[in-house]
């Protein structure tokens, strides 16, 4: 029995009906029995099964890079929600390339930015030129580099941090260094340039039993001024602050080996909206 119809009695009279001895098709009050109204509930319900098959089908849809972006008059238009934009068709090393011109383009490029520059490789000479160059701007980076090389490249600030000298974690122990974006808000906008801010939480430290530095977790938020140059954005300057900071939970702190071991299974995705 569907909503709506365990009040409309039997045939919708109201009135009892008796099941009369077989071969008798009457109505206990002689006129022919009517039957039940199953098939208009039954059609009440496929109807909103195909609804709700189609609204998931449409939120869920891919999208076509064609299609217009939403409306300014989409409710909660500079929130963190999907849109159904695909997300960036191409990768220079590690980190995503080929963000959208317009708002939504720039959000994806700051948080996927955020990510890259969170990750362990900036703690690594190498990967961390690699990486930089591939998220500034041409006509910063270099001194991006240089400044950069000074501050991450610290063997006093890597010993504190109980790496070794190259950056890596030492033997027995696994480093981690994660940003996980939890939204992203634009601050203003131009084609060519635009101010975004990513709300984010980091988890840093070294998981294993061993560690004298082990995994925390803190929350900042990051504001990336971008640039639009070589066909994709790219930052000219980032600030940083603290928070805004959730209260913890009273949930018990995870071994040294889960924590290892999560970090090693869960991978790091792309961010895109």
């Amino acid at each position: 029995m569907s909503p709506g119809d365990e009040h409309d009695g039997y045939g919708g009279s109201g009135q009892t009906r008796t099941r009369l001895p077989e071969g008798n098709t009457g109505d206990v009050h002689g006129g022919p029995r009517r039957p039940a109204r199953g098939s208009r509930s039954l059609l009440m319900g496929v109807g909103v099964v195909v609804l709700l098959v189609a609204a998931i089908a449409f939120a869920n849809r891919g999208g076509d890079p064609s299609d217009p972006p939403a409306s300014s008059g989409t409710p909660g238009k500079s929130a963190t929600a999907p849109t159904g934009t695909r997300p960036v068709p191409h990768a220079n090393g590690t980190v995503p390339t080929g963000h959208a011109h317009d708002e939504q383009g720039a959000q994806s490029a700051a948080a996927n930015f955020a990510a890259a520059l969170g990750s362990p490789d900036m703690y690594q000479k190498g990967p961390r030129e690699a990486l930089v160059r591939a998220v500034y701007a041409p006509e910063v980076v270099d001194a991006r580099v240089a400044d950069l090389d000074k501050a991450y490249g610290d063997k006093t600030l890597l010993g504190r941090m109980g790496l070794q000298e190259d950056g890596t974690a030492p033997q027995g122990l696994t480093f981690v260094a994660r940003t996980i974006p939890v939204g992203a808000k634009v601050e203003s906008y131009t084609p060519e340039r635009a101010t975004v801010s990513v709300w984010h939480s980091y988890l840093f430290g070294l998981a294993g039993e061993e560690s004298k530095n082990p995994v925390s977790e803190a929350w900042y938020t990051k504001t990336y001024e971008l640039l639009w140059t070589g066909g994709d954005w790219k930052i000219v300057d980032v600030r940083q602050k603290d928070g805004p900071v959730p209260v913890g939970r009273d949930q018990r702190a995870s071994s040294a080996q889960d924590m290892a071991d999560a970090v090693e299974q869960f991978g790091g995705f792309t961010y895109a909206r």
